[in-house]
């Protein structure tokens, strides 16, 4: 073995702005609020956090801005840097308050953002059958069409037919019954089959587990939140979409004016101000 060679990754560039170098040590400590995949990708984070703070500390500096740090209402106090970057961004970066007009028209472009999902109670009888064999997809398609003939004939063999055949053990022991469900408590197959089932209905549902056999016993219908009662989620909405652009365009033109050394702010369209 060639001991000569290393087998350690080669040391992150030396940061700096505008001759200002961040210490590898500030960016260590700073990796823990940037969680990622990789290593690599949240030391890269946590460099460009502390590139935008410098930024603006470097600028709070420049326009001279000098405030009292603000206690919250728990007893935390800001320290003097985060107080003059708070005062920079509220001084420099203006965005406008989103008006009724502009709330009402988000509303109806998202109007399913708004809406309670449908809840179901539902009962169900699986024949099991990997997806990837046709045989068997075949064959239970073929018991649960059969089960089915017989719990039309008579729905009270329903929980028998399930405590009996169903493969999901944990409603089979309950008569096939599922509880109170909701939209995307259960696979999209199976989901798109309930959505369209009326109380009383039986019907045969495929899932990429095998044939169900289903029964819907209630369902209640979502309802849509009025306008009135979300006119300030929206409005609070909005505002912090229109603030995070302007701030990110406003750090975009600092970091064009100075000399960055060592990382590109351009791989993150939302620095972060810690």
């Amino acid at each position: 073995m060639d001991c000569s060679v290393s087998n350690a990754l080669p040391k992150p560039k030396a940061i700096s702005v505008n001759g200002v170098t961040i210490p590898r040590e500030a960016i260590a400590q700073e990796v823990q609020n940037h969680p990622a995949d990789k290593p690599i990708q949240a030391w890269q984070a946590a460099a460009r956090a502390l590139v935008v703070r410098e930024l603006l500390l470097q600028e709070a500096v420049r326009l001279g801005i000098e405030t009292e740090p603000l206690v919250d209402p728990d007893g935390r106090r800001e320290t003097a840097e985060e107080a003059a970057m708070r005062v920079l961004i509220e001084r420099e970066v203006k965005t406008p308050e989103p008006d009724e007009a502009a709330c009402r028209r988000f509303y109806e472009q998202n109007l399913q953002r708004f809406r309670t999902g449908d809840l179901y109670e539902a009962a169900h009888i699986l024949i099991a059958a990997p997806r990837d064999d046709q045989a068997a997809r075949t064959a239970a398609r073929t018991s649960a069409e059969a089960i089915l003939a017989t719990v039309k004939a008579d729905p009270h063999t329903f929980a028998d037919m399930a405590s009996n055949h169903s493969a999901c053990s944990t409603s089979a022991a309950d008569g096939g019954r599922l509880g109170q469900v909701s939209r995307g408590q259960t696979v999209a197959e199976f989901d798109a089959v309930l959505a369209r089932m009326q109380p009383g209905e039986m019907t045969i549902a495929e899932t990429r587990y095998g044939c169900h056999v289903v029964r819907m016993d209630r369902r209640a219908e979502g309802q849509t939140l009025p306008f009135e009662l979300a006119k300030e989620r929206i409005s609070g909405y909005l505002a912090a979409s229109v603030e995070h652009r302007a701030l990110a365009q406003y750090i975009s033109i600092l970091a064009g004016r100075a000399e960055i050394m060592g990382i590109s702010l351009a791989a993150t369209d939302t620095p972060l101000v810690q």
